[in-house]
């Protein structure tokens, strides 16, 4: 960021660029929508368990890596993992987690998307699982992709929204998922 920054400083105080001032209207903000799975989890109860001690610091990591973001709200599943994970992110930014309305694997979709849409020009941050963070990404326009494998926790998945294409990045944040940790190999799926 603070590269870009300097980068535009440059070119605007050298004159390579001024600013057109006429009735053109300047393009909106994107919406920018950061999808990350919850934290690692305990396993009892198997309904809902809460976050192991790794799972709390990869949410206070979480926190950290998103500080600059300027997070206008943050979602999570009706589940203690996901919210145990927003909760830290929401803190910063003095705002009250909102659920993610549960609803069949098909239709989740038009949740998430409408959800997306309640917030032009805004960064928000849903909290999922393995198994919803690719189909929501699918439905904001990304890419289809396998469900996350059981292992992998540290995965940070943006989609920029600017009302015609979808551009998404990838990235990782927090600790090591446990195959790396570890260096045990763990198998997920075809891929």
């Amino acid at each position: 960021m603070r590269i870009v920054t300097a980068v535009l400083f440059a070119v605007v105080a050298s004159g390579g660029w001024a600013p057109q001032i006429s009735a053109q209207v300047a393009p909106a903000a994107p919406t920018i929508v950061i999808l990350v799975r919850h934290a690692e989890k305990g396993a009892a109860p198997a309904t809902d368990p809460p976050l192991t001690a790794r799972g709390t610091e990869r949410a206070a990591a979480l926190s950290e890596a998103l500080r600059e973001a300027q997070v206008a709200a943050v979602y999570h599943t009706p589940t203690l993992r996901t919210r145990d994970t927003a909760r830290p992110l929401a803190a910063r930014f003095g705002l009250t987690p909102q659920l993610i309305p549960m609803a069949p694997r098909g239709a989740q979709g038009d949740s998430i998307a409408a959800i997306a849409r309640r917030h032009p020009g805004q960064t928000i941050v849903l909290v999922g699982h393995s198994n919803t963070i690719m189909p929501w990404l699918a439905a904001l326009g990304g890419p289809t992709r396998p469900d996350l494998c059981d292992h992998e926790y540290d995965g940070l998945f943006t989609a920029i929204l600017d009302g015609k294409t979808t551009r998404v990045i990838f990235g990782r944040y927090g600790p090591p998922n446990p195959t790396e940790a570890t260096g045990t190999a763990m198998h997920c799926g075809a891929r």
